[in-house]
């Protein structure tokens, strides 16, 4: 059966979320910064406004509100004519992520926000 997402488990929503992020260098020195949600799903995102160069499989803190929780790198992309990636991430442990309800309603994804 075909659901339209793809690979997907879940529906992308566009939304923009300011978030935290640390993350360890190449000389395992913490590194930190911000950046921002572009789309997100129950368990993921992709982000935007990376300035470090990240791996696919390196693993990530973010702070979004009070909330943290770890994910996976899971794609990197790097944007044309500048220092910016596109990263794709996926929740570790499958636990809380966004503190946000994410609902199908009349085929229209609406929020609750908890």
């Amino acid at each position: 059966m075909d659901n339209g997402l793809g690979k997907r488990r879940h529906k992308r929503i566009k939304m923009v979320l300011p978030l935290k992020i640390w993350t360890k260098d190449a000389a395992n020195n913490n590194v930190n910064e911000l950046a921002h949600t572009l789309d997100i799903t129950p368990f993921g995102a992709r982000l935007g406004a990376i300035r470090s160069l990240l791996k696919a499989g390196e693993t990530l803190t973010i702070q979004y509100r009070q909330r943290r929780f770890q994910v996976r790198v899971v794609w990197v992309h790097q944007l044309e004519g500048t220092k910016e990636y596109q990263v794709g991430v996926e929740a570790i442990g499958g636990g809380e992520t966004w503190g946000i309800e994410l609902t199908e309603n009349q085929e229209r994804m609406e929020l609750v926000l908890s």
